[in-house]
């Protein structure tokens, strides 16, 4: 299921929201014009490698620098692939802007660092030997839509269920969309833990990112910011219902 867009009014301009998706766009056309091996390279030194973290001597012996705590920033601007950006930038760019309009420009900023530095760490905990570097905005994106799901569990999402060649579009509950999404995450992330191979996606990642963004909303939202919340004693949320 794909979504194309909410129905969720946006009162502000989302600069930060745009800023950091020009951030990841500059960043995925420079790891363009690197070679394999130097994007690589790049992946190791700016990703988040587990064992670097829990095992500083074999960091040493396999000649990773000291980059401190850097990586665990600057990996969620890093992106392997043109689906895997456009996946994360497309879900971003559906529910961020309500979650900036809710809680301003500074606190969305930070919210989405805390998030991500808080996905990678569930997934550093949970896999902390993994000597392949760990990229992408997912963390971070999944603590946007966890808040979205907080705030907005009434709004409607217009989704694209691709059926063979044939789409199909429905307008269903964002706490729906945003419920299945999170089912799907960790199914994915057991089933994946139960087979053989090395782990392609970190859906622990994916998970603590959004419970992140679950918990932590109630301490970054502005009530009075907040005009389309949901509010259980209010019946009129005054969403459009063509959208």
């Amino acid at each position: 299921m794909i979504p194309i867009r909410d129905n969720v009014p946006c009162l502000i301009t989302p600069y930060v929201l745009r800023g950091i998706m020009i951030v990841n766009v500059i960043v995925f056309a420079f790891e363009q014009m690197l070679t394999p091996q130097g994007r690589l390279a790049l992946f190791h030194l700016l990703g988040v490698v587990p064992a670097r973290f829990f095992n500083p001597e074999w960091a040493v012996a396999a000649g990773y620098p000291d980059s401190g705590i850097l990586p665990l920033f600057t990996y969620m601007f890093l992106h392997s692939g043109w689906l895997h950006i456009i996946l994360n930038l497309w879900m971003l760019w559906i529910f961020a802007d309500n979650i900036e309009d809710a809680m301003g420009h500074g606190r969305f900023i930070l919210f989405y660092l805390v998030c991500g530095i808080i996905a990678i760490a569930v997934q550093m905990i949970i896999n902390p030997s993994a000597s392949a570097p760990v990229i992408g905005a997912s963390g971070a994106v999944a603590g946007i839509m966890g808040a979205y799901m907080v705030l907005y569990p009434h709004g409607q999402v217009l989704t694209l269920f691709p059926v063979i060649i044939i789409p199909f579009f429905f307008k269903i509950p964002a706490s729906l969309f945003l419920g299945l999404w999170f089912i799907l995450q960790v199914f994915s992330g057991v089933s994946e833990h139960f087979a053989e191979g090395a782990q392609k996606v970190a859906w622990a990642a994916h998970i603590g990112g959004f419970i992140a963004g679950v918990i932590l909303i109630r301490f970054f939202v502005k009530k009075d910011r907040c005009v389309y919340c949901y509010v259980p004693e209010k019946k009129d949320y005054e969403l459009p219902e063509d959208f």
